[in-house]
C-alpha cells in the first residue's frame, strides 16, 4: 500500500506535465538565445534575392522573406534579442515594484496611503497605453521601449508584492520576532525578504513572457527594434506588408514564437506557485 502513496505524493509536489513541458520549451529558448548557431548555423542577415518569398519547405522550414533570408534562421537568432528585452524590462519593473510594494506594506500609514494611491493611478492606465505615452514623451528606440515596458508593468507587480508582504508581516513568526524586540530591518532581512523569493521568482517568470509580448508589440508598431533586426516584433513589422498576400509565414512564425513564449512562462509560473504552496 505504500507504493501508491509515494507515487501520489510525488505527483503532488512536482510541476506537472504542463509545467515540465513549458520548462523544456523555455530551456530550448535559452539554447537559441545563447547558442543560436547550434540550431540555425546560417547568417540571419544574409540576403539571396533569387530565393525571395519561398514558401515553407524542406530547404527553408519557415520559408524566406522578400530578400531571400531564411525565416527559421532569423527566428532562432532573434530569440536572444527578444529575451534580453523581456528580461531587462522585467528587471526594471520588479526593482520599482519591490520598492513600491514593500514600502507600502511596511511603511507608516502616510507612506502606505501615498504609495497605494500612486500605484492605483498607474494601474488605472492600461500597460500598453502607459508605455505608448512614455515613448511619445521620450522617443522611440530599443532602450526607450524596454524602459517603457518595465515602468508599465511595475504597478501590477507592486500590487502582488504588497499583498505577499502584508501576508508575511502578519504571520505568527514575524509577530514573535517583534515580541522579541527585533528591529524592522532585522525582520526585513530575516523574515520578509527570504519569504518573498518564491513569489518574486514566479512574478519574474510570468513577467518575462509579458515583457516579450509588449516589447514585440511596440516593435510591430515601429516604436521599438527596427528591421532588418531578427527580433520577433521587428520580423512581424517587416512581414505585415505581405500579410494579406501569399507570404503569410513572415508574420505567422514570429507571432507563434511570441505566443508560445508567453504561454510557456505563464504555465511555468503557475506550476511553480502551485508546487510551492503544496510543499
Amino acid at each position: 500500500m505504500s507504493v501508491p502513496v509515494l507515487a501520489k505524493t510525488k505527483s503532488r509536489t512536482g510541476l506537472g506535465w504542463a509545467g515540465w513541458l513549458s520548462a523544456a520549451f523555455i530551456a530550448l529558448l535559452l539554447v537559441c538565445a545563447f547558442f543560436p548557431g547550434l540550431i540555425a548555423p546560417g547568417n540571419p542577415l544574409a540576403v539571396d534575392p533569387g530565393s525571395g518569398f519561398q514558401a515553407p519547405s524542406a530547404e527553408h522550414w519557415f520559408g524566406t522573406d522578400e530578400s531571400g533570408r531564411d525565416t527559421f534562421t532569423r527566428l532562432v537568432h532573434g530569440t536572444g534579442d527578444s529575451l534580453v528585452i523581456g528580461v531587462a524590462a522585467t528587471s526594471i519593473g520588479l526593482i520599482l515594484a519591490i520598492i513600491l510594494g514593500i514600502g507600502s506594506a511596511l511603511g507608516p500609514r502616510w507612506l502606505d496611503f501615498t504609495l497605494s494611491r500612486f500605484i492605483e493611478v498607474l494601474f488605472a492606465l492600461p500597460g500598453i497605453v502607459l508605455a505608448l505615452l512614455l515613448i511619445t514623451a521620450i522617443g522611440p528606440g530599443v532602450v526607450t521601449s524596454t524602459i517603457a515596458v518595465g515602468l508599465a508593468t511595475a504597478p501590477g507587480y507592486a500590487r502582488m508584492i504588497r499583498t505577499q508582504t502584508v501576508k508575511i508581516a502578519r504571520s505568527g513568526y514575524v509577530e514573535a520576532d517583534r515580541a522579541l524586540g527585533r528591529t524592522p530591518g532585522q525582520i526585513l532581512r530575516r523574515r520578509i525578504l527570504p519569504n518573498l523569493v518564491v513569489p518574486l521568482f514566479v512574478i519574474a517568470t510570468l513577467g518575462i513572457g509579458q515583457g516579450v509580448v509588449w516589447a514585440s508589440s511596440l516593435s510591430y508598431l515601429g516604436l521599438g527594434v527596427s528591421p532588418p533586426s531578427p527580433e520577433w516584433g521587428a520580423m512581424m513589422n517587416a512581414g505585415r506588408t505581405y500579410l494579406t498576400s501569399s507570404a503569410w509565414w513572415l508574420t505567422f512564425f514570429p507571432g507563434l514564437a511570441i505566443i508560445l513564449t508567453a504561454v510557456s512562462t505563464t504555465v511555468l509560473s503557475r506550476a511553480i506557485s502551485a508546487a510551492s504552496r503544496r510543499a
